[in-house]
């Protein structure tokens, strides 16, 4: 259990690294900008970390056996069920129902299956894997996210409820979801949810190698090829945002000069316009110090430290901006839209509170009236509303995987323009193509996928979000 944890949580952080950053703007690239003009090639990352690491979930339920009251059933159901959520988001139609059998059943060409029946199969494991958790019992270990034992199992319980929640969201465009999400909501009891920070799912970091934040020992000239989009930089400078201290520093010539500024670049600029922007890279601002690497520090900096970051899951923020909107938009009938809003931002304030180590000395507490101000007060149309819900939002799903991407192929928002210099028609990509070993390996079912979803190509949208 605990290898898979770490597998599929490091797999978070790689991807986020390179595509999920760029691809929601949170970042850009200064050099060697391909891939922020979407220059895409098969990413086969979340694909080989699935399948590899289902084999192990599949050791883990084979040994269970039908013991369903093991506390191991119900967690391998909940990670199953993310793993494979992240998987038919980036790809669509994906091996899901015979995935896996090689071993047992000798089925080593599985079907593709539909994203609706994967994405049904996701929502019954998680409730399964709630219920089944309710009532579990014997020893419980490998848990790196919450620690294991008989304590952990209530966050875990919470975990599977807030990602339906999640899923049913994404669900939203194609079929009514108001029934499944009320029943969540209205009883806390059967159905618990994220209610703190404290129950964020993440993985925290060790300050010894082998395991300090995954980036930590890259190389500087790779690392500092990703810079603060100006997307970013813009939208939090707007707010009056100290958040922006997090995610990025001041340019280097405005420390050198005594008045410190951070300044994002915009993204998919050409190799040269993005080398060239605003005078060069001493005049555009590096990774936040919190996500540096050993030796991407500034000039007089001491190293930062290895195991300040997290590798995300899901945190209490995204539930409350999830609740925000689902109130919103009456899919649920409890609660308060304002309220879930703003405490989903309290939320997100108070964790990089807890993360940025006080000796960066950042300052990033929530300024008085923040709430109050145009851009940020729950005031507005229904557009408007949906708008800031999901802004702060974004903000709060900073270096968590693909999920941001995934949220902006649901809503369309914050607006993503795609660069001047991009090498897709003006469009920003909407999936990630099939493994090209799959046409040799699995080519039938494979032609049958794409024959049903469409051509396999980046600009393809699939089920879910079209």
């Amino acid at each position: 259990l605990s290898g898979v944890i770490r597998s599929t949580m490091h797999q978070q952080v790689s991807e986020a690294w390179t595509i999920g950053i760029l691809v929601a703007q949170y970042y850009a690239k200064l050099q060697f900008v391909n891939v922020d003009r979407y220059l895409w090639g098969e990413r086969n990352g979340i694909w080989n970390n699935v399948y590899g690491n289902y084999r192990d979930l599949q050791n883990i339920l084979t040994q269970v056996g039908s013991n369903t009251s093991s506390h191991y059933f119900g967690v391998c159901l909940i990670l199953k069920s993310w793993m494979f959520a992240q998987l038919t988001e980036a790809y669509g139609d994906v091996p899901y129902s015979q995935a896996g059998k090689g071993k047992t059943d000798g089925l080593f060409q599985p079907v593709y299956d539909k994203q609706e029946d994967i994405y049904n199969g996701i929502l019954a494991d998680l409730k399964r894997a709630n219920e089944v958790l309710a009532t579990a019992s014997g020893p419980f270990a490998g848990d790196l996210i919450f620690g294991g034992g008989a304590a952990s199992i209530i966050k875990w319980r919470r975990l599977a409820n807030s990602l339906r929640l999640r899923y049913l969201l994404r669900l939203s465009k194609q079929k009514s979801v108001n029934v499944e999400m009320q029943s969540i909501i209205n009883d806390p009891t059967s159905n618990p949810i994220f209610t703190a920070n404290s129950d964020n799912a993440e993985l925290r970091y060790l300050s010894a190698a082998p395991n300090q934040w995954p980036l930590y020992d890259s190389r500087v000239g790779s690392f500092d090829e990703i810079r603060l989009s100006k997307t970013l930089s813009d939208r939090l400078t707007l707010m009056n945002d100290p958040r922006i201290r997090v995610f990025g520093r001041p340019t280097q010539s405005s420390v050198s000069a005594g008045s410190p500024v951070i300044l994002g670049i915009p993204n998919g600029l050409s190799d040269v316009g993005a080398l060239a922007y605003n005078g060069g890279p001493q005049n555009v601002s590096r990774v936040g110090y919190t996500f540096a690497c050993l030796v991407c520090n500034d000039p007089g900096q001491p190293a930062p430290l290895p195991d300040a970051p997290r590798a995300l899951l899901m945190t209490y923020a995204e539930l409350q901006f999830i609740l925000a909107e689902a109130r919103q938009r009456n899919f649920i009938s409890a609660g308060n839209a304002e309220t879930y809003y703003k405490q989903g931002i309290t939320a997100n304030f108070a964790y990089w509170q807890s993360v940025v180590p006080a000796v960066y000395n950042l300052q990033v507490s929530m300024p008085a009236g923040y709430m109050s101000q145009p851009s940020v007060e729950y005031t507005g149309s229904e557009n408007e509303l949906l708008g800031k819900i999901a802004l702060q939002k974004w903000i709060s799903l900073y270096f968590n995987g693909l999920e941001s991407w995934h949220e902006w192929k649901r809503t369309g928002l914050p607006i993503i323009v795609p660069g001047p210099a991009n090498l897709n028609n003006n469009l920003v990509p909407v999936r990630y193509i099939y493994p090209l070993s799959e046409q040799a390996l699995n080519s039938a079912n494979r032609t049958a996928a794409i024959q049903r979803q469409g051509v396999d190509e980046i600009n393809t949208r699939t089920w879910l979000f079209k």
